[in-house]
């Protein structure tokens, strides 16, 4: 069962809808600020916007979000709200660290020839043993630590931005961190 997020952070603001379709209902790109999920929220009459705003989506009344429209199509994306995303789940991974970091401290086996830490980019085998190692001995408290105590591995805060934009928008079999 997928879970709801209750906020939404505007991503683009398109008051004439999209400029090829005919229809010109106002559109808001957005995506959840919590479980990440792309959306298409059609707005009140009269409501304006900025980008990274933060919406109430949720089942009570909503004061700007007339209603969700549904999951937004990573091809419908404009280049704005393309940015906009990369800037956001940056913005996420720096302000939720520790959420992260204990990705890396609990990471789990997924299968006998997968482990989770191998679906971030840039991660293999030799670099998931290094993490494991390093783990064993202490857990980690930040990604400067995951970075200085597992040897030349990837930027860790980098492979995790990377892998929920991808998580985003590819929609791939495995997710980590987007619902």
């Amino acid at each position: 069962m997928k879970r709801k997020d209750e906020y939404a952070i505007v991503l683009d603001y398109l008051p004439y809808g999209y400029p090829l379709e005919g229809k010109m209902r106002p559109i808001v790109q957005a995506v959840g600020k919590t479980y990440f999920a792309l959306l298409e929220l059609a707005p009140i009459r009269g409501a304006s916007f900025t980008l990274k705003e933060k919406v109430y989506i949720g089942p009570e009344k909503r004061d700007k979000i007339y209603y969700i429209t549904g999951r937004l199509r990573e091809d419908k994306l404009t280049e704005t709200a393309k940015l906009q995303l990369n800037d956001f789940v940056a913005q996420v991974v720096n302000e939720e660290e520790k959420r992260f970091v204990d990705f890396f401290n609990n990471a789990q086996a997924i299968n006998t020839r997968l482990h989770q830490l191998e679906l971030l980019p840039g991660f293999g085998k030799k670099h998931t043993n290094q993490i494991l190692t390093a783990r064993g001995q202490k857990p980690f408290e930040s990604f400067e630590e995951i970075k200085s105590r597992s040897g030349n591995i990837p930027n860790p805060k980098k492979a995790i931005e990377r892998r929920i934009v991808e998580e985003i928008l590819e929609n791939p079999r495995q997710c980590l961190f987007v619902d």
